[in-house]
């Protein structure tokens, strides 16, 4: 490296002027350092900057310095200029300088602005090179008439160098990849990952940063919100002439402005018929770029996977514009209402839904109110923190509405958290989250932390990767249909999977062939908790209580006759799945089939045929390269997991693209997809 006491290169100037118009320390010599021995046995000495070197213009100057400057481990800027083009004998002389030159002026502070903190990288350093404006042979040309490498700091490491602001660069081929990408979700590494792959390029090799990336992500989103709109509504209105199942509602305010704005897809309304008992409606995102809140429709389907409803945008949070949304939503799902609807707790949110969903049972969302226990109780808490969470799973777990309430007064009794507002907050509201409050309303399993786990995961995918309004619309449906080809795709694999039995009960083998890998997989524990349970005859119904016990347990009433059967517990009207009381029961009285309506259809091996284009037979070139931009994406997030898949994957990749370069390109599909690039 070469500091400050290292020495310097020989400087000369041709004039007194020339030395005059740019100081230089009073160290300079003409030695020669270590580094700069280093240096001109590493380069040839035309690309060494000396006295006499002529351009054809200060651009190419400029260029040529700029490529000295990498190979040292600096990087330059334009410093300043003598004459002016057009004015007298024009532009004469100018400066280029290192990026460390100069210092950072005082700025005045202004209270109504707030100030970036951000540490300046100048330091005085006085290393530059001049060139001026000569028409001796003639034509006009430039000549390095005054050079200096003095740096008064470390220069950086080829590794290094290629950090430095000036030396990376997005090209605009590259913009519209990275446009591209994040129209289908992705995250901002797997971008990079993608394009590293594309490129043959080693990790971390590209010419731009992942903060590159955001920045240029956040460029796009710098936009007028007026014109964003109007691009959107003409969006929806080109996706429902193409999809006249596309379904999309607005509303305009006095200002002739898009207020909100909602919509749903054709597979979507599909779904919704068979998996739209149970939804979360998720409000707690907001489009950052418009400032406007986001609310997302999701379920689970037959398999246990996220499925995709319905989205809205809003102009802000009220009763009004949340009733005019599930008003909306209602009518993409022909007016039906789902028996269940969780949500974060919103005040406005929840009277809209008393008013316009009153059939519907209102819940919290668990992993929305866990989510915000950090900030809750962790400083009150301490190192006591994880212990009283666990609590607090084992209490929300409870059946019995009197042992929920007995272990929350002793829960709070026990980490001193009488007074906490939090604590009297979530007491208050325990029928809307607590389970034993809640176990009569059918939930679809969405109820559990790592079903909710995973619905948060997939609205996160719609958030990803942000861009303009419009595109949000199309990202979106690229997320649906990548999750909808995901879906399928672990639908395939669960149907193959060999199902193991074991009980070896016929209730057992006739499930397994009605009911999902993921559906019977639930049934089937319960089956063998089963096998623990003692049941006695009753009075009106069967008592049923594991065989350790002698007092308590459940109540089950079944009229075989009628094929009723019914628990105290409520399992089977919280998940659909019957529990293992009713199971015992069944099987203590020589039932060899689960009734049929104790196997619901949703829960069945059925199919969801999809209406979309893409999933069939996708013949337009955008939508084929969409459905394999998912793909690619799906390879990069598996391959990511381990070092050992992302050498696989590498390698199987580069052999894959040298057998693609290889097959003939079509022009008609270059210019197409140059088109789409210059209308994007």
């Amino acid at each position: 490296m070469m500091s400050e006491e290292a020495g310097v290169m020989l400087v000369v100037c041709d004039d007194p002027s020339d030395q005059r118009s740019f100081s230089l320390d009073d160290t300079s010599s003409s030695e020669e350092s270590l580094d700069e021995t280093r240096l001109s046995l590493e380069t040839t000495n035309d690309v060494i900057p000396y006295i006499g070197k002529r351009f054809a213009t200060h651009d190419a100057a400029y260029e040529y310095y700029s490529e000295f400057a990498k190979q040292c481990g600096f990087s330059i800027r334009r410093h300043r200029t003598e004459g002016k083009d057009g004015v007298g004998k024009g532009l004469t002389r100018r400066y280029f300088v290192c990026h460390r030159a100069g210092n950072t002026p005082n700025k005045t502070s202004n209270e109504s602005k707030p100030q970036r903190n951000r540490k300046s990288s100048r330091c005085g350093c006085q290393a530059y090179m001049r060139i001026s404006k000569t028409t001796e042979l003639g034509a006009p040309e430039w000549r390095v008439t005054g050079f200096a490498n003095h740096h008064n700091h470390e220069l950086l490491e080829p590794n290094q160098v290629r950090f430095l602001p000036a030396y990376r660069t997005i090209s605009e081929s590259d913009k519209s990849r990275i446009l591209m990408f994040a129209k289908t979700g992705i995250s901002v590494q797997q971008m990079m990952r993608l394009m590293e792959l594309e490129k043959c390029v080693e990790p971390g090799y590209l010419p731009f940063t992942e903060k590159d990336v955001r920045n240029l992500l956040q460029s796009f989103r710098k936009l007028d919100p007026e014109e964003e709109s109007i691009d959107l509504l003409r969006m929806c209105r080109n996706i429902k002439e193409k999809d006249p199942n596309f379904k999309f509602e607005y509303t305009i305010d006095s200002k002739n402005r898009l207020e909100n704005i909602a919509w749903s897809y054709a597979s979507s309304v599909q779904s919704y018929e068979i998996f739209g008992d149970a939804v979360v409606f998720d409000t707690t995102h907001r489009l950052t770029a418009f400032d406007m809140p986001l609310g997302i429709w999701v379920g689970i389907n037959n398999y246990g996977m996220p499925c995709f409803f319905g989205c809205v945008l809003l102009r802000e949070e009220s009763v009004r514009s949340f009733s005019w949304a599930l008003k909306a939503f209602l009518g993409f799902m022909h007016g039906k209402a789902p028996q269940t609807i969780l949500t974060d707790q919103n005040l406005f949110l929840k009277e809209a839904i008393s008013v316009e969903m009153p059939t519907a049972k209102h819940a919290l969302c668990l992993w929305m109110i866990v989510a915000k226990f950090p900030s809750w109780f962790n400083a009150v808490l301490g190192e006591r923190y994880s212990e009283w969470k666990s609590e607090f799973y084992r209490i929300y777990n409870l059946e019995s509405i009197e042992d929920f309430e007995l272990g929350w007064r002793d829960l709070v009794n026990s980490f001193g958290l009488q007074s906490n507002r939090h604590i009297v907050n979530l007491y208050g509201l325990r029928s809307l989250w607590a389970l034993p409050f809640l176990r009569s309303h059918f939930f679809a399993g969405m109820a559990t932390i790592g079903q909710l786990k995973s619905i948060n995961a997939f609205i996160q995918r719609f958030l990803s990767a942000q861009t303009r309004l419009a595109h949000f619309v199309e990202q979106v449906a690229v997320a649906v249909d990548f999750k909808d080809q995901a879906g399928e795709q672990q639908t395939m694999q669960q149907n193959l999977q060999n199902i193991c039995l074991k009980t070896g009960a016929p209730m057992e083998s006739h499930a397994a062939s009605i009911l999902t890998p993921y559906a019977f997989s639930k049934l089937q524990e319960q089956l063998v908790l089963a096998a623990h349970y003692a049941s006695f005859q009753i009075e009106d119904g069967f008592l049923v209580r594991h065989h350790t016990k002698a007092d308590g347990g459940q109540k089950v009433y079944w009229v075989p006759r009628e094929g009723i059967i019914s628990c105290s517990c409520h399992h089977f009207e919280f998940s659909g799945i019957l529990c293992q009381h009713a199971l015992r029961v069944l099987s203590t009285g020589n039932c060899f089939q689960i009734p049929d309506r104790y196997l619901p259809v949703r829960w069945r091996r059925i199919s969801m045929p999809s209406a979309k284009l893409l999933h069939s037979a996708p013949s337009d070139h955008a939508e084929r390269i969409q459905m394999l931009q998912s793909i690619v994406s799906t390879l990069v997030t598996e391959s990511a997991k381990s070092r050992e898949r992302l050498d696989i994957a590498t390698e199987q990749v580069s052999i894959l693209l040298s057998q693609i370069r290889e097959q003939p390109v079509s022009l008609q599909c270059t210019r197409d997809i140059a088109l789409k690039n210059r209308n994007i």
